[in-house]
């Protein structure tokens, strides 16, 4: 059954979809009054980031990380980030602001950027050294790159009726297994309409001896026809994992568990040479290829409900994947939230798209052709003449577009008109290249005469002044407020109720990977 067919089966069935559930979770820096990265703790009055549900950071004390529940539309996603955004400005410092781009403001080297810390409890600790491994695997520069996360679970019963259309009657695990591995495969497409990162500062690659950018102005390097620098090959990437064997497989939910189960078990030699400890100081949790399975940088994960006292890995397997965690987004910078409703409801339909689209497993010819594309959209997406490969053949981005824009808009219909016509405008970037952020944000640099720093600090002061200047939502503070309470509460119960020293809570942890 094509998915035509499979579109016409379950118009009947359209209204379960407001059963489906989102959430997003936006990283951005905070930078100090001159520019650079803060070096200032995270702000007590943010609460405890190791406990706090909705406000918490990332890889270092400087990259906080703004989470919405899951909630039915994009209204009311868009709406409580909104909040929780400007109980953030309302609470930061003076003297700081928050980025709004991907890639990070002025950086003055590794040792400037500061890892988060979460309290004395042995899982914050766990946390802290985690991050310090990374630190000291890849380098703590590229670790300071923004990205939005979008997650998205689609209604129990709506998932049943899709199964149903399927040869073999798949499982709700199946089905989101098949969705994960077409997102991986027509992944491009999201860096080339939405990637907003064609520049960096020049600060950003100065440890780099060897890369493809060019000088836009004295601050700044760029690419020409990039679309989303944070996905290529200056982003964060797992090219040790890959010389070693260790590749996400996502043909089977047992398969993707295993592959990343097989890099948490196997040891690497070169980060046996860091060592765990210096001087009684931990500097990584273990020397295996993966510290732990978040350390594996995937474009999607498929996720589960993680239980008390179990991990990730083990609820996922056990329980099953409650939800897609789409990782691809860049933080676009001329957007107050960094991404807005049209937007939303187009990675909607690219999502029921996926799931609804033939999706077979993902062999080794496909994933080099997969890569590849990938890192061509990342870095030429907008070259003139530019061809991608597609089932062993090769299609200008327009032509794919043809294809994919008719499957998008059957797709969109099942939502509604208002979800057809975004959809429209946003596909018209598939033909014109200079509709895409990226290609506007170089337009806007080259007519503003000012490079990469300059144009998002200007976002940055209007975005301060906006939001400080506007109504506050008194509910959405008040219960902020409860939080930031709470937070701290239940970090000082986690730390009171630790029983054994760090080193036998990582024996235990890992006991059974």
């Amino acid at each position: 059954m094509n998915i035509e067919q499979k579109i016409q089966q379950l118009r009947p069935h359209a209204q379960l979809l407001s059963g489906n559930l989102m959430g997003i979770e936006k990283e951005g820096l905070r930078i100090s009054r001159k520019g650079g990265l803060s070096q200032a703790p995270h702000p007590k009055a943010l609460g405890c980031a190791l406990t706090h549900p909705n406000i918490t950071t990332d890889f270092s004390e400087s990259l906080l990380e703004l989470v919405t529940p899951p909630l039915s539309n994009a209204t009311l996603a868009l709406d409580f980030l909104h909040d929780t955004q400007h109980y953030l400005y309302y609470h930061l410092p003076k003297d700081q602001n928050f980025w709004p781009a991907s890639m990070p403001c002025v950086i003055r080297g590794e040792t400037f950027i500061p890892i988060a810390q979460y309290g004395s409890s042995n899982q914050g600790k766990m946390k802290t050294v985690y991050r310090q491994g990374l630190a000291n695997r890849y380098g703590s520069v590229m670790q300071a790159i923004a990205g939005i996360h979008f997650n998205y679970s689609f209604a129990q019963a709506f998932i049943e009726k899709v199964c149903q259309l399927t040869a073999t009657e798949q499982n709700t695990d199946e089905a989101y297994m098949a969705l994960t591995r077409n997102v991986v495969r027509y992944g491009w497409i999201i860096p080339y309409l939405f990637g907003a990162s064609p520049a960096v500062c020049r600060s950003f690659l100065k440890g780099y001896h060897q890369h493809s950018l060019v000088a836009f102005n004295d601050s700044t390097l760029y690419e020409p026809y990039a679309t989303s620098l944070r996905m290529g090959d200056i982003g964060y990437q797992n090219l040790r994992e890959d010389e070693v064997g260790v590749k996400a497989n996502y043909n089977s939910l047992s398969q993707y568990v295993h592959a990343l189960k097989a890099g948490m078990s196997k040891n690497c030699r070169d980060y046996e040479k860091i060592g765990i400890q210096k001087k009684g100081e931990y500097q990584q949790l273990n020397t295996n290829i993966l510290q732990i399975e978040n350390e594996y940088y995937a474009s999607v994960r498929p996720k589960p409900i993680v239980k008390p006292n179990q991990k990730p890995l083990d609820s996922l397997m056990n329980g099953g994947v409650a939800y897609i965690e789409l990782r691809s987004l860049d933080v676009n910078p001329s957007l107050p939230m960094g991404l807005d409703e049209a937007q939303i409801h187009f990675l909607e339909v690219f999502l029921l798209f996926c799931l609804l689209q033939e999706s077979p497993a993902i062999s080794a010819d496909e994933q080099r052709e997969i890569d590849h594309n990938d890192q061509l959209v990342a870095h030429q997406g907008r070259k003139p003449g530019l061809r991608l490969r597609h089932q062993s053949a090769e299609y200008s981005i327009a032509e794919l577009g043809v294809t994919l824009t008719a499957e998008l808009q059957l797709c969109a219909g099942l939502f509604g008109e208002v979800y057809q016509q975004e959809v429209a405008d946003i596909v018209r970037r598939f033909d014109n290249p200079a509709l895409t952020p990226s290609a506007q944000a170089l337009s806007r640099m080259q007519n503003k005469n000012q490079g990469f720093f300059d144009d998002i600090n200007t976002f940055a002061k209007h975005y301060r002044r906006e939001f400080l200047s506007s109504e506050i939502n008194q509910v959405h503070f008040d219960y902020l407020d409860g939080l930031t309470q709470k937070s701290c509460q239940a970090q000082r119960a986690i730390e009171a109720a630790d029983s054994m020293s760090f080193d036998q809570y990582l024996a235990q942890y890992f006991k059974q990977v």
